[in-house]
């Protein structure tokens, strides 16, 4: 569903475009690939007189990663296309490879935080690093789902988010011997 429309004429200033893709490889480990654009509306002169047209791009950053099955990231891999402040910005790049030996599941976001925050890195390469652990769960969520059904376990994403919540409609649906009847009288113990 699309956004209403708004309330009074508005001026496009600024745009941001933010893709991720993942790929399984032939080893077993999976790459996924983050990439961060930023723009303006509108044409601007830069302090060296230099002109940035409207639609080019003064952010083009990538963020790969190679995660094994645990989602422990064994590669990370930092890029920029372009940057406002050149060799400034790039420079940063290679600390990205302090990624390897996080796990996307295990406090990711913090850790990333704690270790990449203000001038230890780069603001935006950092916050593109936030949607890699969700990226990694939809890219695997097949595999995921496969592994704890054959082996009998609740499947990874139940309690995950609100529609997967225990006592929801879809968990009831999809996984009717995981629900948990919110409404239910809880059993006496000893009976």
């Amino acid at each position: 569903m699309p956004l209403p429309a708004p309330v009074s004429p508005r001026k496009p200033m600024h745009n941001r475009s933010i893709q991720v893709h993942s790929f399984e490889r032939e080893d077993g480990l999976w790459d996924i690939e983050a990439e961060l654009i930023d723009s303006k509306a509108y044409a601007y002169t830069k302090r060296s007189g230099l002109v940035q047209a409207a639609g080019q791009p003064f952010h083009h950053m990538h963020l790969r990663i190679t995660i094994d099955t645990n989602f422990e990231i064994k590669e990370a891999l930092a890029l920029y296309d372009a940057s406002p402040f050149g060799e400034s910005c790039t420079a940063i790049s290679s600390a990205y490879q302090d990624l390897v030996g996080m796990n996307l599941l295990k406090s990711f976001r913090q850790q990333v935080k704690d270790r990449f925050s203000r001038t230890a890195g780069c603001t935006h390469m950092t916050e593109l690093a936030a949607v890699l652990p969700t990226a990694a769960v939809q890219s695997m969520s097949g595999q995921k789902r496969a592994e704890a059904e054959s082996a009998g376990r609740k499947p990874f994403q139940l309690g995950g988010c609100y529609a997967w919540r225990p006592d929801g409609e879809v968990t009831k649906e999809h996984y009717p011997q995981w629900y948990v009847d919110s409404n239910a009288t809880p059993p006496v113990p000893g009976t």
